[in-house]
Order: C-alpha cells, then sequence, then structure tokens
C-alpha cells in the first residue's frame, strides 16, 4: 500500500484518548499525592515532632508502648531541643531529646529556677513531659530530662517551627573542627585553596567550552567531508595495524613455545598462544567485516557529510535550537520536587523530541526559505501543544512501559549482590541488558514517529509504521549515518573537552604556589563535556530528522515538474551522484550484453 506523505498540508489532533488518559492519571496522581500529604508524615517535615512522636501543632494518636505519646500539641508549635548544638555530623541529626512548645526561649536561662519561670510564664515546658514544675531543680534526672544550662536564647526557624540558638557560638566547637582539619590536611587545604584562587580561571574556561561547542557546531558545516574521511581512514588504519601486531605476537609465541623451556613456562606459553591465536582471528574477522562495510558504505558517507551541512544549516536559521536543552534541562529541575521525575520524565524528552523534530521539518518542507515562520521553534511549540500531545503522551507511556520493569529487574540484581546464586544474576542481567536494547530502539523508534506526525499530522501507531517502513527501506544508510555521524560527533565532544583542559594547564601554569590542579581541570572538564554533549546532541536530533525527510522525499519525489524536491542543494548533489553512478552502472552492463551477443 502506498503511503499518503502530505508534508505540512493538513494539521489535526492526533491521539486525543491518550491524552485524555494521561490528564486523567495525572489528575489521579495529584489526588494521590495530596492525600498523602495531608494525611501522611509532610506535615512532620514542616511542623517538627518531638522524641515521643507528637507531631507540634497538632492533636495526636496514642503509639502503643511509647510513653507521652498522643498529647494534645495544637497549641505548642515549635519544636525545642534539650542540647541543640549536640549535632552528629555523619547521621546529620541532633543528638538531643526534642520537646514541642509554646515558644522558644528569647532570653538565656541560667537556672532551673529561670525554667520553671519561663514555664509559669509563657506556658512552655522546657523540662520533658513526664517532669513536674516542682521538681525541676531537685529531679534526679535533670541532667537528661532538662536542657542544658544556660539555654541559650532562640528564634524559631522560618516555615520549619524549630527553635535555633540566636547566637552560633555554640556551634564554635564544630567549625574549630572543621578549621583544623582542613589546616591539617595539606592535600585537601591545597585543593580547596586552587578551587578559590582559580575560580577566575575556572569561570573563564566554562566559558571557553561554551563557545568551542559553537565553533565545533559551524566548523562540521565546513570541513565535515574532511573529518569524516580522515576518522574513517584513522579506524581502518588502526584495525589493520592491531590485526597485525596480534598475528605478529601469536608467531611470536608459537616459536618460543617449541623452543626448550621448563614444563610450567611451555604450558603457560601453550595457553598464551591459544589465545592469541583466538584474538587474532577475531581481529581479522573484524577488520573484514569493515572493510566490507566501509566498501559498500563508501558512496553513503557522503550523505552523512550532505546532511551535516544541511544541520548546519538549520541551526543558522533556527537559532532558538540551540537553547533547547537547557529549557529541557530546566523544565525537568522544576518537575524534579514531584513524582513525575520517575514515572513521565519520558514526556517531557518526548515533547522536546516533538518540537525539534517539527521545527525540522518546517524548514525542510519550505522550499522558499524567506517565508518560513518568524519563530519556527515556538511554532512548532504551539503546534505541538494544539495537535500531538495525545501522540507525546502515547510514546512516553510505552518507553516507560519498558524503563519500569528494567529498573525493578537492576534493583534486583543489585539486591543479588553477593549471593550464591549465580545463575540467578546471571538471568536478570541478561533481562536487563535486553530491556536496555528494546528500550533503545523504541526510543529511536519513537523520534522518527514523532517525525512522521509532525509531516502528516497521524496518530502515534500509523507515524510509527510509516517511519519503520521508510528506515526499512534505507537500513544501509541508517547504519552508516548512525555509526559515522556518532562517532564523529563523539570526537567532537572529546575535542572540546580536550582543548578546555589543554586551555586549563596552560592557564593554571601561571600559578606556580598552587601545583594541585586537580579538581578545577576535573570541574571545567566535567562541565565542558556536559555543554558538548547539549549541543551535539540537538546536532544529532536535527541529522536523524534530515535524514527522514530526506528519505521521504527521494521516494515520492523525483525532480520532474511537480514533483519537485525539497532538499538542500548539498543533499541535491548527493542524490544526482547516487542516480548517475547507477545510470553508469546500467551502462556498463548493456555494453557487456550487447559485446557477448
Amino acid at each position: 500500500q502506498k503511503l499518503n506523505w502530505k508534508p505540512l498540508e493538513d494539521r489535526r489532533c492526533t491521539d486525543i484518548p491518550w491524552l485524555i488518559l494521561f490528564a486523567l492519571f495525572n489528575v489521579g496522581m495529584l489526588f494521590i499525592c495530596g492525600f498523602a500529604i495531608s494525611t501522611g508524615a509532610a506535615s512532620r517535615l514542616i511542623s517538627g515532632y518531638d522524641s515521643y512522636g507528637n507531631t507540634c501543632g497538632q492533636k495526636n494518636t496514642e503509639i502503643p508502648g511509647i510513653e507521652s505519646s498522643g498529647k494534645d500539641q495544637t497549641l505548642n508549635k515549635y519544636v525545642f531541643f534539650l542540647d541543640p548544638c549536640n549535632i552528629d555530623l555523619v547521621k546529620r541529626k541532633i543528638n538531643s531529646v526534642a520537646l514541642c512548645v509554646f515558644r522558644c526561649p528569647e532570653t538565656e536561662l541560667q537556672t532551673y529556677d529561670d525554667l520553671r519561670k519561663f514555664a509559669f510564664t509563657n506556658g512552655s515546658k522546657l523540662c520533658s513531659y513526664e517532669v513536674s514544675l516542682d521538681r525541676y531543680s531537685d529531679d534526679p534526672n535533670k541532667a537528661t530530662k532538662c536542657p542544658k544550662l544556660p539555654v541559650p536564647p532562640s528564634k524559631s526557624f522560618p516555615v520549619f517551627h524549630r527553635c535555633t540558638p540566636a547566637d552560633i557560638s555554640c556551634y564554635a566547637k564544630f567549625a574549630e573542627a572543621l578549621i583544623t582539619f582542613v589546616s591539617d590536611n595539606s592535600v585537601l587545604h591545597r585543593v580547596i585553596t586552587g578551587v578559590m584562587t582559580s575560580k577566575e580561571i575556572i569561570m573563564g574556561l566554562c566559558l571557553l567550552s561554551l563557545v568551542l561547542s559553537v565553533i565545533m557546531m559551524g566548523v562540521i558545516r565546513f570541513i565535515s567531508a574532511l573529518l569524516v574521511w580522515l576518522l574513517t581512514a584513522i579506524v581502518v588504519l588502526g584495525s589493520l595495524g592491531g590485526t597485525g601486531v596480534l598475528w605478529w605476537l601469536y608467531v611470536d609465541h608459537r616459536v618460543s613455545a617449541n623452543s626448550t623451556l621448563p614444563a610450567t613456562e611451555l604450558q603457560v606459553a601453550k595457553d598464551n598462544e591459544k589465545a592469541l591465536l583466538i584474538y587474532a582471528i577475531a581481529a581479522t574477522v573484524f577488520t573484514l567485516v569493515l572493510l566490507l562495510l566501509m566498501f559498500f558504505m563508501r558512496k553513503r558517507v557522503a550523505l552523512t557529510i550532505a546532511l551535516f551541512r544541511v544541520a548546519s544549516k538549520v541551526f543558522g536559521h533556527l537559532p532558538l535550537l540551540v537553547l533547547q536543552p537547557f529549557w529541557t534541562f530546566l523544565t525537568l529541575m522544576l518537575f524534579w520536587v514531584y513524582w513525575i521525575t520517575f514515572i513521565f520524565i519520558e514526556f517531557i524528552l518526548a515533547c522536546q523530541q516533538m518540537t525539534v523534530a517539527g521545527a525540522v521539518v518546517t524548514y525542510y518542507f519550505t522550499r522558499d526559505k524567506s517565508q518560513l515562520p518568524l519563530t519556527p521553534l515556538l511554532s512548532s511549540v504551539m503546534s505541538v501543544m494544539r495537535y500531538h500531545l495525545g501522540t507525546v503522551a502515547k510514546g512516553a507511556f510505552i518507553i516507560t512501559l519498558v524503563e519500569i520493569p528494567r529498573l525493578i529487574l537492576t534493583y534486583i540484581h543489585n539486591q543479588l549482590k553477593g549471593s550464591e546464586n549465580g545463575c540467578a544474576r546471571c538471568m536478570v542481567k541478561a533481562c536487563v541488558c535486553c530491556l536496555w536494547c528494546l528500550e533503545k530502539c523504541l526510543s529511536y523508534l519513537n523520534q522518527n514517529a514523532y517525525v512522521a506526525t509532525a509531516i502528516n499530522s497521524t496518530s502515534f501507531c500509523t507515524s510509527a509504521r510509516d517511519a519503520f517502513i521508510i528506515l526499512a527501506e534505507n537500513a544501509l544508510r541508517v547504519a552508516t549515518i548512525n555509526s559515522v555521524g556518532d562517532f564523529v560527533l563523539f570526537l567532537g565532544k572529546v575535542l572540546i573537552v580536550s582543548c578546555t583542559a589543554f586551555a586549563g594547564v596552560l592557564a593554571l601554569n601561571y600559578q606556580r604556589e598552587y601545583t594541585v590542579w586537580v579538581l578545577p581541570l576535573i570541574i571545567v572538564c566535567l562541565f565542558a563535556f556536559l555543554v558538548a554533549h547539549c549541543f551535539l546532541s540537538i546536532f544529532e536530533m536535527v541529522v536523524d530528522v534530515l535524514f527522514l525527510c530526506f528519505a521521504i522525499d527521494t521516494k515520492y519525489n523525483d525532480g520532474s515538474p511537480g514533483s519537485e524536491y525539497y532538499m538542500d542543494k548539498a543533499l541535491m548533489v548527493t542524490k544526482v551522484d547516487r542516480q548517475e553512478g547507477g545510470l553508469v552502472t546500467m551502462a556498463i552492463k548493456h555494453a557487456r550484453l550487447r559485446s557477448s551477443g
């Protein structure tokens, strides 16, 4: 059945039932979260609680087996610690009895009589609930049941209702200990000092990595042909050289094994000989397969180069695409505080893919680039929100169906570590790997389904089917673009990180008094890699969208009047070269047939 591709001609809503289902799911989760907050332990985090399980500022239910639980603390809204400065840095908590009080002591209380007067005046008992006011001075357990004297003045902590000492001098011991540790630890001292003294250099290098990423996207457009062929040559020569070295080592070990050696050394030499033979054969097979692939894909590498050039032009017409990763990152950070971080992060990423696909599709299938919308990316965002949120929700749901079992099996595998059942661990790990591969395949198909939806405004399943047919018909091209293209972009990331690190070494070299450069360079390199990944991952996504558009264009258009190509001139040259190559081959075959006749 011939597919009816009508780029940008008709736009209608897709997968509406899935959008309704997604909305109902979110509403249901909001109710569940609201119920959990109103009836669960969320209020304990805000209001605080005492050492007996009572939440301050509300009525409480008695806990069996715990004295002083179940108290009505409606009027006692503040948490007071008997020894607020006794902090356990390892467990990150205050090692002190906590009580719910009506008011925090705003002046210093020096004696137990002061504690009793404060209780009479303000209604706040600062000793444990079981200690009566008339026993404050002579209770045998007052050292543990009452606050440590003198009680410093305190103020309630904003929002969280904790009585915090107004004078932070009580934390001097911990500050002193920390300072002493840093002073005594010469390595740590040098590292921290280096970071502080190099903060301007670090900020400058981070800015450099951002500039290099932008430059890289522009450079790829002009030297993509040289870059791709150079990397291809390096890979081929590296494979041939590695195979030759393995065969040379195998021959050398075989000669050694045939010489006169002690029995033990002779056995080791024979084992090494067998291992090297296996390695050499495997390397030979790999090299032959690589050479065959490069031979059959040599013409299609030109398509990857052309797609890189056109992708650079896309960014020239759609500059807001560069900011797309940062918008997505900020959106994810906003949702991070909610449950959606775990389950529909995929929905947000799918929205990004659909948005980029819509913008690139609009660029590709607009013959006159001067007629592009004023802001194609914002137009794509509006189109996604108006027509295709259901398709995005369905695609994200499919990925989630695979992702959740993989996460569960990963957890099970981690729990099985150290157990004696190695077979079970191996089977779980194999399932995790299979689900991971399935997830990656589905993600790639989803992305292309979003492109088909952006072109034809069809439902998710129809778009996925149409995209799969196009990809299957161009399997070799897909393999070339994904292998060569991804490898080139990965080396681009490595190049940006390397240049940033080299500049960092040169810059830090002027600080001779500080010789430990490890931490500043690690910070800079991590930032450089993240920035390069953000830029080049969008570049990779644009290349994938352009390829599907190109494949559709070449299948349903032939350049004749009324069926003109939409493609850029760079892609047009690649298409013409491929057609001319086919015509030359056919002419040779006809000539041979005539000569044989």
